[in-house]
């Protein structure tokens, strides 16, 4: 059979695609045991003990770091962009709980609590979150430090400098507010350390979504947008289209 083309892509044989797939498959596996042999390093990085006494604001009042743990000798805290004086949370932080939502319950089985820390006042977090279906926990950080010591928030002034600030100083921030994931541990003595932050495309192993559009036939299929993500919308924003009904045109001067 000879190689064809359609939406310029190659056709084959299927003896000759599973060459192909299998030669590919090796690929995939470098990269699993990588990846197996970077967790093993993250989980050998130092921590530092957390000496600062943070207070937020949750539905039934003030809480300390320490009771954000729940009870579990761990606890991830997704700084989630959603400042004090906007009307809704950020989409692309929307989109990253969508695919977390699930993950409570199998994370609390483990020892680890998950809650979402933005300086929004707690009652525009509680709406939000109600309104997307959320069972998270989500507090206020407003009015501490806590998203400025893990490096997620900056002045006006710091954002329009463009000086490479964000994800420990290798690039600027996106704005005021920004997202990221960090991670303490709490000891039998009640001390607190903590053990991992990551920001940017550090997060990018939370979205299943991804991880399915790199294995679809049109990939990503982000080229001809300004910027990766601009696609992402909360999902109560989508405008449905019926299955069938898309342009065939794809390419990337396509749109």
């Amino acid at each position: 059979m000879n190689a064809t083309c359609t939406l310029d892509h190659k056709v084959v044989s299927k003896s000759e695609w599973l060459r192909s797939r299998s030669e590919f498959l090796a690929r995939e596996k470098e990269l699993t045991h990588l990846s197996d042999e970077l967790a093993r390093e993250r989980q050998e990085l130092p921590w530092t003990k957390v000496e600062k006494n943070y207070v937020f604001t949750g539905s039934q009042g003030q809480l300390s770091l320490t009771d954000l743990f729940n009870g579990r000798s761990q606890l991830a805290t997704y700084h989630f962009m959603f400042g004090p004086d906007w009307e809704e949370g950020c989409p692309g932080c929307s989109y990253v709980m969508d695919h977390m939502n699930g993950a409570i319950e199998h994370l609390g089985a483990r020892d680890v609590s998950l809650v979402l820390v933005s300086r929004a006042p707690v009652e525009k977090l509680n709406a939000f979150k109600k309104r997307m279906g959320w069972q998270f926990t989500w507090v206020s950080s407003d009015g501490s430090d806590f998203n400025r010591d893990f490096g997620v928030f900056f002045t006006k002034e710091e954002v329009s400098s463009g000086a490479k600030a964000y994800n420990f100083g290798t690039i600027p921030p996106h704005g005021e507010e920004n997202p990221g994931l960090s991670c303490f541990y709490k000891d039998s003595s009640s001390a607190i350390f903590h053990t991992f932050s990551g920001y940017g495309r550090g997060l990018e192993s939370m979205l299943g979504t991804y991880a399915i559009l790199d294995r679809a036939p049109k990939g990503r299929d982000e080229d001809h947008f300004a910027s990766p993500m601009q696609w992402v919308r909360h999902h109560d924003k989508y405008q449905r289209t019926p299955q069938g009904t898309g342009s065939c045109c794809h390419g990337k001067d396509a749109h």
